[in-house]
């Protein structure tokens, strides 16, 4: 986060960008980052350590039932037909990718509440984006969002976890490298650049083609088998999709 953070900053001052925070804006950024970088990553790492299964994760992409949800309360959105069979379209979806793991939930409840509160503050964070609009550009926002959030975080990491650090081998290093060059710096920005171009409930229901992702690469990388319920799967998730970002 503070590696992503800085390039980010660092990028837009390149660019000639403006990095600096608007006035009275510090606390609007402090709050979206609480949301967005503290309690989607810290709620998330846990619940996906605690679950038994790493399909575990996808209990956090019940986040657009929470973000319909919030958009109507927060932003008075009107959930339209087709947002709600968008909506059940992608909820089905990711059951079928659950398949036998859900008995699996109930044994580390702890770690379901982890991924739920993951889930929740996603969506409260998504929905805070267009609620509390800072006016900066989303490449700065990003950035500042991310350090601010990765402060207070390896605060709390160099007592608790500096014990078990170890010197990462080839893959976790590339991981590392991977995951600040292009999923914190190149996804959070093009995350956030989608918050704000479109409706809630279009952001929400279009992330749930990560996982599907995910089980697809674990078919192509990792040699995992490719059934009817990843088939089916699939197909529910790009249709909701489809449902909610093509016109008519």
């Amino acid at each position: 986060l503070l590696l992503g953070g800085i390039g980010l900053l660092a990028i837009a001052r390149i660019g000639g960008y403006s990095i600096a925070v608007p006035d009275g804006h510090w606390r609007r950024i402090a709050i979206l980052s609480a949301c967005n970088i503290i309690g989607w990553n810290v709620f998330a790492v846990y619940g996906v350590s605690l679950l038994p299964s790493g399909r575990a994760a996808l209990l956090g992409f019940t986040m657009p039932v929470w973000s319909a949800i919030l958009s109507v309360l927060i932003l008075h959105d009107r959930i339209t037909p087709r947002r709600i069979v968008g909506l059940l379209l992608g909820l089905s979806g990711i059951v079928a990718l659950m398949g036998g793991s859900i008995a699996g939930f109930m044994k580390a409840p702890t770690g379901v509440v982890c991924m739920l509160l993951a889930a929740w503050s996603w969506a409260l964070g998504i929905v805070l984006f267009k609620r509390l609009p800072v006016p900066m550009p989303t490449i700065s926002l990003t950035g500042w969002t991310m350090l601010i959030g990765g402060l207070p975080l390896l605060a709390f990491a160099i007592p608790l976890e500096t014990s078990r650090l170890v010197v990462p081998g080839p893959w976790p290093l590339g991981g590392l490298i991977y995951n600040t060059l292009v999923a914190f710096m190149f996804c959070y920005w093009a995350w956030n650049r989608i918050v704000l171009m479109v409706p809630v409930a279009v952001s929400s229901l279009s992330a749930l083609a990560t996982p599907l992702i995910g089980v697809l690469s674990g078919m192509l990388l990792l040699g995992e088998p490719l059934g009817l319920q990843e088939v089916t799967a699939a197909a529910l998730i790009l249709g909701a999709v489809a449902t909610v970002s093509i016109k008519r």
